[in-house]
């Protein structure tokens, strides 16, 4: 194969260098030795960083209420609103997320990841575009909601793409790349939002969105779905640039599963009516519905979204004004404590990418949301005391202690072992549909976790929030530390085979691939898992 010159980027089937643009053509039947300027592990930050920019958007979208909020209560906003108006511009990105789970996957399928990641990012930019020029509430609402559409589609395409593009034994730290990108994300917002108006940090997100399009435009396809097309010279090369030589097992597996696809579209392939269509798909949802592994996986996600959207986590990054005035009052500089704890979320994501490459995920698990738990009931215990005051005036370290012991039980775990433990679970065969099941899930519970906020405050203050908050993870937690079996190290198939009992044998492999299970298989499908065939 040709030498390629720094710096190395793909585009479809093209070969980007410094030099110029050139198209490579060799043998790929065999693994050939490569001479690359970058290592494989580069190339895979390369292509994670597109992914985690994207991501990071929903960062901003949340961490943005907080200084989109405070400044429309002002006396001189141009657009005054009231608290009711102000819980549905928070919380209304939860309700188009939906939307978006549902679109990602048609496009995903039938165009490729790397256009489902671009058709995410160019709404977003135009969203933000709109909420610099708004001056009504109608508008703010509707850039929202288009927000919360991009929110959907890259949270069901962002732990998916990572999951294909990087290797096994890296996996975990790149998945969690996602989780301190949204951290540096909320800090950035919640920092421009501080010294800024609305309108101009508005500005800077689309800035950032910009910078995530041109990475993704020089990112590769995905080898899976290229596989799954039949490109299987361009799934070689692409998964030998991202990964090197080292992991042909994995390369000769991929191939050999999506050409047994291939024969099953093939068998499957003579036209039907709108009705037998229709009957397939329910013949297949009532098949996988009998199946330990698509039902696990779907019960445990559903809990690992009650544990992280409930957790804690929205209070302090789209309501963490409201938290220091409840736990400490106004007699502080807010918006530096604000900024204090969003470095702190980073400083422990950081520690987590660390964390999660030694240690056990049910570990991780068990330790950070008992933590997390002690820190809702101890934050809980001082709101009620300082309501009744037994806490003296003035009295602030114990306060911020509380607050910092909550973000750092949810930065390292709860929030980032969401998108690893998705990045994971869901069976090849099921992926799609257990996947969107389970996004509808994460849904709801961020919608609900986010509009119920004001309400909650007003009526049962900030003890009272807290306290169902614990009830709710505690629930969650019990649920999928019963389930959820260790996924640390071991192959996306390996995890699978656990959750059924056995391995596939070939024949099996072979007939779950039947008419009526490849037509689900396609462009209806919904995907938020690693590896897509």
């Amino acid at each position: 194969m040709q030498h390629c010159e720094w710096p190395i980027l793909w585009s479809g089937d093209i070969w980007f260098s410094s030099v110029g643009v050139r198209r490579v053509r060799a043998t790929m039947d065999e693994p050939k030795t490569v001479r690359w300027w970058t290592s494989p592990f580069t190339r895979q930050c390369f292509v994670t960083a597109g992914v985690s920019l994207n991501m990071a958007g929903s960062g901003l979208v949340v961490g943005f209420t907080t200084a989109l909020l405070e400044q429309l209560k002002r006396p001189d906003s141009i657009i005054p609103i009231d608290d009711s108006s102000g819980s549905w511009i928070a919380a209304i990105p939860g309700i188009s997320l939906v939307f978006g789970n549902f679109l990602a996957p048609p496009v995903m399928s039938r165009y490729g990841r790397k256009v489902a990641n671009l058709v995410t990012i160019v709404p977003l930019i135009a969203s933000w575009v709109f909420i610099f020029v708004a001056n009504n509430v109608t508008v703010l609402l509707l850039s929202r909601f288009l927000q919360g559409l991009c929110m959907g589609m890259c949270t069901s395409l962002g732990s998916l793409l990572i999951g294909e593009y990087t290797s096994p034994r890296n996996r975990g730290a790149f998945l969690m790349t996602i989780s301190v990108s949204i951290a540096f994300a909320v800090l950035s917002v919640h920092l421009s939002g501080s010294y800024l108006s609305w309108q101009n940090t508005a500005l800077i997100c689309g800035v950032v969105a910009i910078v995530d399009l041109l990475i993704v435009i020089y990112s590769p396809e995905s080898p899976s779905w290229l596989a799954e097309r039949g490109r299987y010279e361009a799934c070689k090369e692409t998964f030998r640039w991202l990964r090197g030589n080292t992991e042909e097992d994995e390369l000769k597996k991929l191939i050999e599963a999506s050409k047994i696809l291939a024969e099953a579209k093939e068998i499957s392939s003579k036209p039907k009516s709108v009705v037998r269509r229709a009957m397939s798909n329910i013949e297949y949802f009532k098949t996988a519905i009998r199946k330990k592994e698509f039902i696990k996986p779907i019960i445990i996600m559903i809990h690992v979204y009650i544990v992280g959207q409930w957790s804690g986590i929205n209070m302090l990054v789209a309501f963490p004004i409201d938290l220091f005035h409840k736990m400490i009052g106004d007699d502080c500089n807010i918006p530096l404590l604000v900024l204090t704890l969003d470095v702190h979320r980073i400083v422990a994501n950081t520690i987590a990418l660390y964390v999660i490459q030694k240690v056990k995920r049910r570990t991780i698990l068990k330790v950070t949301v008992c933590i997390n738990i002690i820190a809702l009931v101890s934050c809980a215990g001082y709101s009620y005391a300082k309501v009744v005051n037994f806490i003296p005036p003035g009295e602030y370290a114990l306060a911020i202690s509380l607050i910092h012991l909550h973000m750092f039980s949810v930065a390292t775990g709860a929030l980032p072992l969401c998108f690893i433990i998705a990045g994971e679970v869901f069976p090849l065969e099921y992926r799609g549909l257990a996947g969107g099941i389970s996004m509808l899930f994460y849904s709801a519970n961020l919608f609900l976790a986010i509009k119920t906020v004001p309400g909650l405050l007003s009526s049962v203050n900030l003890y009272g929030t807290y306290l169902l908050n614990c009830v709710l993870i505690t629930y969650g937690l019990l649920v999928v530390w019963t389930l959820l079996p260790e996924t640390k190290d071991r192959t996306l198939q390996d995890i699978e085979d656990e959750f059924r009992g056995r391995p596939l044998t070939l024949e099996e492999l072979k007939s779950v691939q039947s008419l009526t299970s490849w037509k689900a298989c396609t462009a209806e499908r919904r995907c938020s898992n690693p590896v897509v065939l």
